[in-house]
């Protein structure tokens, strides 16, 4: 009937509101894991932009003479304002779902899809024999073998891992494998290991001869507030600076005004403030890199890549050295966070094109370039071998991109310094040089280690997570097998003139992530228990041969002393020896005491001008000259090695201008020829270490 009412429909129940959070946003449990999982890369991250920013300012404040608290200040300031940005953006995005679980682990074998066996196994058994020949190398087993048994196996290993790798990328028909995304437990872990290494790191002390220009800098702008454009070892800021240590690196300085500002000593804010940071921030590098480039069982990859830097140390080359021991030393952090971090942003920006990616490229370049001039060297060569293995899969507009990012501050830097400041020429340096075999055998090392290194080097990208990560670790690979061929070191050498630093040129491999990819062998077997078992047998027998056939980080043999509280990375004895001196009314004038003591005292106070800071650093002040040979006698007068005649030492102490001679009591004829030049004795200190101070009255 049309007139009737209609019936009248209820309408749908309303669900209650959700309980808990509000609806969109994930829950405060799932957002502390999704934190958790990020921190790794938010800390490394914020780390490089924020050392870049330093960088950028502290080569600016050149132009405009700030004193470096001011730019240290400028500098907070900016960290601040990124910061608020950045968290301000942040907050925006809380609605965007929590970071999505790691994808599964890579099941493709080695080197990717579409690989073809037939090719695989000569490749590995050149890689093998290259790995073995180079570890024998230097051993008596190997003194019937020629460096070019190695050399051309290793060339062909090189080549076949190249071809193998980019016929894989050109086989695989799949889209490229979304990034592996690390759980929360994972990155708790690297982080738990970080903060080990940092705590570490305090107690541990390596006697480095380097630490007086390294760490005495620091001390100098700590003091004066003042960036030393010219010596400041031998002179007051006053003879021509070393030509190959050009003011561009700024991590000294950063230490040196943030010491400043805080009113405490250069030397305790280089080793119990920047040194604990950077140790967290070198190891979440390894990890970070680690993590990428693994198929699988990242954890346990980067478990032996950690493994392998403490327990292989003892040569002055060797990667553990310039870990820990080393590691605040601009070199030190370069190769072990700079290296990994750059391999990892390289494969970023070469998965993803984003301008985030080129920008953290860029940034590390500039930190790069803040921490080591050995960066201009390294980096091209590390651009390179990524460039060329894109280049090969025709991504060359990637490859010019991303190299000219990498490159383009750092050897600016170099460049600009030395026009404007200008520089001297160290060919007294030049005369160290190592050739391929002995570069070898000081950074891979020789015996069982320089063996698994080697396998390291040839077989490792195989290993290599499919697409970018293996074709990029086979390029590296590829540029180092063709470096370890005889005469290319020295060709290199004679058209650079930079014969001095080839020795690093491993540096640009990752070399522990790629020996942490070892334990990641894929057994094509159903079992995965078996699989599982097969990688913890390797990573086992790895260990196990580190800890057989290696020295430790904390050994003596790694001129390391280990100590029950944080203390400077100094000998105990010489840095009381340095801080009594210093703390002596002396007469004015330079300070002659044995070499160590000298050495240790500019680390001391930068206002006890000595008469030999270092003996090496000479030779960019001609050898043959007044200025070095005076230095040298009085050293060798003052350690008791040379008894040189009256007349000798008063010449130099004359020319010098000598004012306090201080020596150990046991040197006799020292303190005899003292007291016959006309210095009288003013002080005296007890033993361990009896030192006698005489100044001069006249």
């Amino acid at each position: 009937m049309p007139n009737a009412d209609p019936v009248a429909v209820a309408p749908p129940p309303v669900a209650p509101p959700p309980a808990g959070p509000v609806a969109g946003r994930p829950r405060p449990a799932h957002r502390l894991r999704s934190a958790l999982a990020a921190a790794p890369a938010v800390i490394t991250d914020a780390g490089v932009l924020g050392f870049a920013l330093w960088t950028v300012l502290y080569h600016a404040s050149f132009l405009f003479g700030l004193r470096p608290s001011v730019t240290f200040l400028s500098w907070l300031v900016g960290c601040v304002v990124i910061a608020v940005v950045v968290a301000v953006r942040a907050l925006r995005r809380t609605r965007v779902p929590v970071t999505p679980p790691a994808p599964a682990a890579d099941p493709v074998p080695a080197g990717g899809t579409g690989q073809p066996r037939r090719f695989l196994l000569p490749v590995v058994a050149a890689g093998v024999v290259a790995a073995v020949t180079a570890g024998l190398a230097g051993t008596p087993a190997g003194d019937v073998l020629s460096w070019w048994v190695p050399a051309v196996a290793g060339a062909v290993a090189g080549i076949g891992v190249m071809l193998l790798t980019r016929r894989a990328w050109r086989a695989d028909d799949a889209d490229p494998p979304a990034p592996p995304v690390p759980t929360a437990l994972q990155s708790g872990y690297a982080l738990l290991i970080s903060v080990g290494v940092a705590i570490s790191s305090l107690y541990l002390a390596r006697n480095t001869p380097d630490d007086v220009y390294y760490v005495g800098k620091t001390v100098w702008v700590a003091e004066r507030d003042l960036v030393p454009t010219n010596d400041f070892l031998f002179t007051e800021n006053v003879a021509p600076a070393m030509g190959s240590l050009p003011p561009t690196p700024s991590i000294e300085v950063f230490d040196g005004a943030l010491a400043h500002v805080l009113g405490i000593h250069g030397a305790s804010a280089t080793w119990y403030l920047a040194l604990p940071v950077m140790a967290v921030l070198a190891v979440l590098a390894l990890w970070r890199l680690t993590h990428r480039w693994a198929p699988r069982r990242p954890v346990l990859a980067f478990s032996v890549a950690v493994t392998y830097l403490y327990l292989v140390a003892g040569s002055d080359a060797a990667l553990g050295t310039f870990h820990l021991p080393r590691l605040y030393e601009g070199k030190g952090m370069f190769v072990s966070a700079v290296i990994p971090l750059m391999w990892l942003y390289l494969t970023e920006w070469f998965d993803t094109r984003s301008r985030r990616s080129l920008l953290l490229v860029f940034a590390l370049s500039v930190t790069a370039a803040g921490l080591t001039t050995t960066s201009a060297i390294i980096l091209p060569m590390l651009v390179g071998a990524a460039g060329l293995a894109m280049l090969l899969v025709g991504r060359w507009k990637d490859a010019v991109v991303g190299g000219l990012a990498a490159v383009a501050y750092p050897v600016g830097a170099i460049v600009v310094s030395r026009l404007v400041l200008g520089g001297m020429d160290a060919a007294g340096a030049d005369d160290a040089f190592f050739d391929a075999e002995y570069t070898y055998r000081r950074t891979l090392l020789v015996g069982i280690v320089g063996v698994i290194s080697g396998l390291a080097l040839w077989c490792g990208p195989l290993l290599a997570r499919r697409r970018t990560p293996a074709l990029l670790a086979a390029g590296a690979a590829l540029v180092m097998s063709v470096l370890l061929v005889p005469g290319v070191l020295e060709t290199l050498g004679a058209l650079t003139g930079i014969s001095v630093v080839l020795w690093r040129v491993p540096w640009l491999l990752a070399l522990p992530t790629l020996i942490g990819l070892l334990c990641t062998v894929h057994v094509p077997s159903p079992s995965r228990l078996l699989r599982g078992a097969v990688g913890a047998l390797v990573a086992a027998a790895m260990v196990t041969s580190f800890a057989v056939w290696a020295t430790p980080m904390w050994s003596p043999d790694s001129w390391v002393e280990t100590h029950t509280r944080p203390t400077w990375k100094l000998p105990q004895q010489r840095q009381e020896i340095a801080f009594w001196i210093a703390g002596r009314d002396r007469p004015d004038g330079l300070v002659l005491a044995p070499s160590t003591i000298m050495r240790t005292s500019l680390i001391v106070t930068s206002r006890v001008r000595v008469v030999l800071p270092r003996d090496f650093y000479l030779v960019e002040y001609d050898l043959n000259s007044d200025f070095a040979k005076d230095r040298l006698l009085l050293a060798h007068f003052a350690d008791g090695r040379e008894k040189p005649d009256r007349a000798q030492v008063a010449t130099a102490v004359d020319r010098l201008g000598v004012g306090t001679i201080c020596v150990y009591n046991g040197n006799r004829y020292a303190r005899q020829t003292a007291v016959e030049l006309g210095f009288t004795e003013f002080a005296s200190r007890r033993g361990p270490g009896a030192t006698t101070c005489y100044g001069r009255t006249g």
